[in-house]
Order: structure tokens, then C-alpha cells, then sequence
């Protein structure tokens, strides 16, 4: 017996091209929609067996906000998340907000509906290799190539993650170069880098970018102030 099912996803030929491809496999399609941000109200709407949501970036912050909304307002509508090879913090982000499991989007079509049943059915639809490399990076947890926070933190001197962690502070460029014991022509020069480094335009598109990324807690706390001035 065919499983009603939504396909949500930013990409609206994929949507199509699954809801297509589960069609021919005896599925009731309720509907395929794009953008993954409006599927909390679709989903409550239209009121699924299952829903496939996909997501380019599992563990960004606030990414499954739909799927703890659908789970409280439609706790019967079982969501299977589509998404690339996902880090622990993913798997563990999708599963905390309710997900009933977590399909790449490399898997065949045979894969997601084995998946599609298993959520269906109240199971955990999750395949073996993925938990296996979850709980493997969490039991070994080297720094990851994927680590914004730890790649931008590598590219700044020591000096400039002082600055960085200033400015953050809300400190300007006088409190800075009083704080350090530089010169404030130094401190101008050493912000302008550390914006630069960054990629950003603004102190407060740095401090909101350190922020995000934890490099600010990655930083550590700021040495004794200075009390000589460098030229």
C-alpha cells in the first residue's frame, strides 16, 4: 500500500524528480514544493503519512525549525530529512528536533522508500554506515576540515585574534590600541586585516561572523592589558 508523502526541498527539480519517482512506485504525492523554509505550513495544511525534507546544510543553526514546528503541531506526520553526508552535530541536530530519519541524497530510490516505511512505521530510518561514522568522529574528535571556526582561527596572527576578540567587544579602534599598548595607526592597520582575512566589510559583520562560527569561545580570554604603547 502507496504512503502519502510531501517532498519539500530549496531545489524544486529534485522535489519534482522524487515526487516523480516515488509516484511511479505506487505513492500518493500530496505535493513537491520549494522552499524548504515554507514547509512547516504545507505540511500542517496538507497533512502527510511522511514527509521529505531536504537540506543542503544540516548543521547550520535553526535549519530544522520546521520539523520541531510539524512535530508539534502534526506529531503524526513522521519526517525524513534528505541531506548530504552529515556530521554528528547534524544527525544529532535533525534527530533532537524531532526527525524520524536521515537519508543522503546519494541514496537510490530504493533506499528512500525502504526509509519511507521504516518512518511510516515509527522506526528510526537511518542508515548503519552514517551512525557509524557519527559515533566514530564523536569518540575521536580531531578537528574537522568542515570547522569554519577552526580553519578562520588558523588564518589570523595571535595579535589578530586579539583584535578580533576586542572588537567584539564592542571596543573601538582608541580602546584597542590603549588595550594592546599600540599605537592607533597599528590597531587601524591590524582590524583592516583581520576584515580582510575574514572576507568581511565591517567590524560588525566580524564580530557577528566570530560569533556564529565559536571562534570567539575557541579564542580565549585576553591577556593583562598593556601599558607601553608601540609606535
Amino acid at each position: 500500500m502507496g504512503v502519502r508523502l510531501m517532498v519539500v526541498d530549496d531545489h524544486r527539480l529534485l522535489a519534482e524528480a522524487l515526487a516523480s519517482a516515488l509516484k511511479l512506485r505506487g505513492h500518493r504525492v500530496l505535493a513537491a514544493a520549494a522552499p524548504a523554509a515554507g514547509a512547516a505550513e504545507l505540511v500542517i495544511t496538507r497533512a502527510p503519512e511522511v514527509c521529505l525534507l531536504g537540506t543542503a546544510a544540516p548543521a547550520e543553526p535553526g535549519i530544522f525549525d520546521p520539523v520541531i514546528r510539524i512535530k508539534r503541531e502534526r506529531p503524526q506526520v513522521a519526517v525524513l530529512v534528505l541531506g548530504p553526508v552529515p556530521s554528528p552535530r547534524g544527525i544529532a541536530a535533525a534527530f533532537a528536533a524531532g526527525a524520524s530519519g536521515y537519508v543522503r541524497h546519494d541514496e537510490r530510490i530504493e533506499g528512500v522508500e525502504r526509509a519511507i516505511m521504516k518512518a511510516r512505521a515509527g522506526e528510526a530510518a537511518v542508515a548503519p554506515q552514517l551512525l557509524q561514522g557519527a559515533f566514530s568522529e564523536l569518540l575521536n574528535p580531531a578537528a574537522q576540515p568542515d570547522d569554519e571556526g577552526q580553519r578562520l582561527l588558523q588564518m589570523l596572527t595571535p595579535r589578530e585574534i586579539e583584535v578580533l576578540v576586542r572588537v567584539a567587544d564592542g571596543e573601538d579602534t582608541r580602546l584597542i590600541a590603549a588595550g594592546m599598548g599600540i599605537a592607533p595607526s597599528t590597531a587601524r592597520t591590524h582590524v583592516q586585516r583581520v576584515l580582510m582575512k575574514l572576507g568581511v566589510g565591517s567590524r560588525l559583520e566580524a564580530a557577528a561572523l566570530a560569533a556564529r562560527t565559536g571562534l570567539l569561545d575557541r579564542a580565549g580570554p585576553l591577556p593583562p592589558q598593556s601599558t607601553g604603547a608601540e609606535p
